[in-house]
């Protein structure tokens, strides 16, 4: 133990106290597994980034005068202007008086009104851990309409955007165990380094499955059972994880391929972790979006109805772009109450999501196919 001793006088006696030196938190005494954790998009290039916006703002001469943000799907920051009648009901929600002005429109003061009146006329206020029933409500809605099924919103919580909810789904996973005791998660490679950040943070060991790049980075079977199988003694497999459209990479998987991702997890006993945050950006002609909910659904015998499958969604992509907001929602299929009941005591324990995140999901999602015709006209 490092420290000094302090020689104390008082009166004729003499007093001798070991004194120990304050030991400071350091890199070798916090979290390892938070030490270990990397997330790429906001890695030492855009912190490099960051210093030279800083030194061009104060008068610094380079070969560029600006810098462009192509790390992460941040729309807004690259210049994509915000939906005004998106502004005007976020200004509604957050400044009630506004709504006795003409300010904003009527329809605007509707929307802004439903919602209030669901959380306690105020966004300022914690909703349920699960988020806003109403909001819920409407975000079923809204699945049904897309994949022509029944959506129970007792089976959805609202989240900080989507990346909130997947860790939260990781984090339930987890074993919790060091070793080849430890969980295993299949990622896809190129992926989101949200997962490989949060596998990290988890002690989870990452499975890395590689799409195929000859073939539009399409995902074969054959590599997920040999990734499968390369790893069973390192880990405990528990979850799949597929980005649909893909992240970075694009590709929009077929429903052929989706069922055959889900029978592989179904015969391996994987949790299926399905990221469909880009479902609104599909801008090639003839081409939709399938969801693995709707895939799932199609396919005959007990793997429809037992196969546990999470699907998150966002409201920082698509054609709002509404990062900063923080607004997401994730589905749970097949999941048994209880699990559930334990999850949502864990989201408890952060009190809710952002509010205002939650107010900008729910018209946005009901007015989908009218707003994504519009969009694809103009």
């Amino acid at each position: 133990m490092c420290g000094f001793r302090l020689v104390q006088i008082v009166g004729r006696s003499c007093i001798i106290q070991n004194v120990r030196a304050y030991q400071k938190m350091s890199c070798d005494t916090i979290n390892p597994h938070v030490v270990k954790l990397q997330y790429a998009v906001r890695g030492p290039i855009v912190l490099r980034a960051l210093e030279l916006e800083k030194e061009i703002s104060q008068g610094s001469k380079k070969r560029f005068d600006k810098i462009i943000r192509c790390n992460i799907g941040d729309c807004h920051a690259s210049g994509q202007r915000p939906i005004s009648f998106i502004r005007e009901v976020l200004c509604a929600t957050t400044n009630t008086q506004i709504m006795d002005t003409n300010l904003v429109q009527d329809d605007a003061k509707l929307r802004a009104r439903r919602f209030l009146d669901s959380c306690g006329g105020s966004v300022g206020v914690y909703s349920q851990s699960t988020g806003v029933e109403v909001v819920r409500e409407d975000v079923a809605q809204y699945i049904e309409q897309r994949d022509q099924l029944s959506a129970n919103p007792q089976n959805i919580f609202l989240s900080n955007g989507a990346s909130e909810a997947v860790k939260s789904i990781l984090q339930l996973i987890s074993t919790g165990e060091d070793g080849s005791r430890r969980s295993g998660v299949m990622v896809p490679i190129p992926q989101y380094p949200l997962y490989s950040a949060t596998n990290a943070e988890y002690n989870a060991y990452q499975i890395d499955y590689y799409l195929d790049e000859s073939n539009g980075w399409d995902l074969s079977i054959e590599q997920l059972e040999e990734a499968l199988n390369k790893c069973k003694d390192k880990c405990i497999p528990r979850a799949l994880v597929v980005i649909n459209p893909g992240n970075p990479t694009g590709q929009l998987l077929s429903k052929d391929t989706i069922t055959s991702v889900l029978k592989f997890a179904y015969k391996h006993n994987l949790v299926v972790l399905a990221d469909e945050v880009y479902q609104h950006n599909i801008y090639a002609p003839d081409t939709g979006f399938t969801s693995f909910k709707r895939a799932l659904h199609d396919i005959r015998g007990r793997i429809s109805t037992e196969l546990q499958l999470a699907s998150f969604m966002s409201c920082s992509k698509g054609y709002m772009g509404e990062c900063g907001l923080r607004g997401g929602y994730c589905e749970l299929v097949n999941f048994p109450e209880d699990v559930q009941q334990q999850l949502y005591k864990s989201l408890s324990a952060r009190l809710c999501s952002s509010l205002l995140g939650q107010s900008q999901k729910w018209w946005t999602l009901e007015r989908h196919t009218t707003q994504m015709k519009f969009i694809k006209i103009k």
